[in-house]
């Protein structure tokens, strides 16, 4: 069965949060979406990649999560976006949060690795699992921004049954070849559909491509974004992806002691 991916790639208004939700509702109520889909913002997507962590992380109940619920519900769909919640010591944690068509909170990622050389590492802690959650005929791992750069993480996650790699970003301009090529190269590399979601304009200190990608198995681009504010979207299937693992077995010729190595 066609499940289609809707990736909402906005211009995000800075620490704006109900500015920036009434973005995301423009465009999906423009887009015909259909009930299963799975949708996806930016990483951040309500306030741009601030370190003000005090300014914009979410209390309890979290205002961005009850809007991503409520998206879930509204348009019977699966949500996936980027909120900053609490950690420890005074700095945040980055998340990638999921919920279900019946607005049900079903996966929580921490980035694994915050951009040390943007300042993200001295305001957010680094996550420390690998997770995965069933969408549709999927199995799904989400991952955010610069965690594209560690190819371990994502080869983990196939071997956990990932079939859909999910990049949540807020990946700047003056490197958009980096981002296309290792979104390509992940998809490739594990043979596994690959969704970047990357926002668009500009913040206080950036300018952002757009450049949102929906990839194939095989590396071939399915959708792009290009550089405007817009939704783009495609149709993947499951069984196009086993039958190219099934066709072309390279996953079956992996070194799992080479994945990751102890310390």
């Amino acid at each position: 069965m066609l499940m289609k991916i809707v990736a909402c790639q906005i211009d995000c208004v800075w620490e704006d949060k109900k500015a920036n939700y009434a973005k995301v509702r423009s465009l999906l109520d423009a887009a015909a979406i259909p009930p299963g889909a799975l949708v996806i913002l930016p990483e951040m997507f309500s306030t741009g990649f601030s370190m003000n962590v005090a300014g914009i992380q979410e209390s309890e109940p979290s205002e961005t999560e009850a809007f991503l619920a409520g998206l879930a519900i509204h348009y019977g769909v699966f949500t996936l976006g980027g909120v900053v919640k609490p950690g420890a010591a005074g700095r945040g944690r980055n998340e990638a949060v999921v919920f279900n068509p019946a607005g049900k909170l079903i996966s929580r990622y921490c980035k694994i690795h915050p951009f040390t050389f943007g300042g993200e590492a001295n305001h957010y802690e680094g996550g420390e699992e690998i997770v995965t959650f069933p969408c549709g005929d999927f199995v799904v791992a989400p991952f955010i921004c610069y965690d594209l750069r560690f190819p371990e993480i994502f080869r983990i996650a196939t071997q956990r049954g990932a079939q859909l790699l999910a990049v949540i970003a807020n990946w700047p301009a003056q490197r958009v070849h980096h981002w296309t090529a290792l979104l390509q190269a992940r998809a490739i590399e594990n043979q596994a559909f690959v969704v970047g979601v990357n926002r668009t304009g500009d913040d206080p200190k950036l300018g952002y491509p757009g450049r949102s990608l929906i990839i194939d198995p095989r590396g071939e681009i399915l959708a792009d974004g290009a550089e405007e504010e817009r939704v783009v979207s495609a149709d993947v299937d499951v069984k196009q992806l086993i039958a190219w693992r099934n066709e072309f077995p390279s996953l079956r010729d992996m070194r799992t002691k080479f994945v990751l190595a102890s310390d």
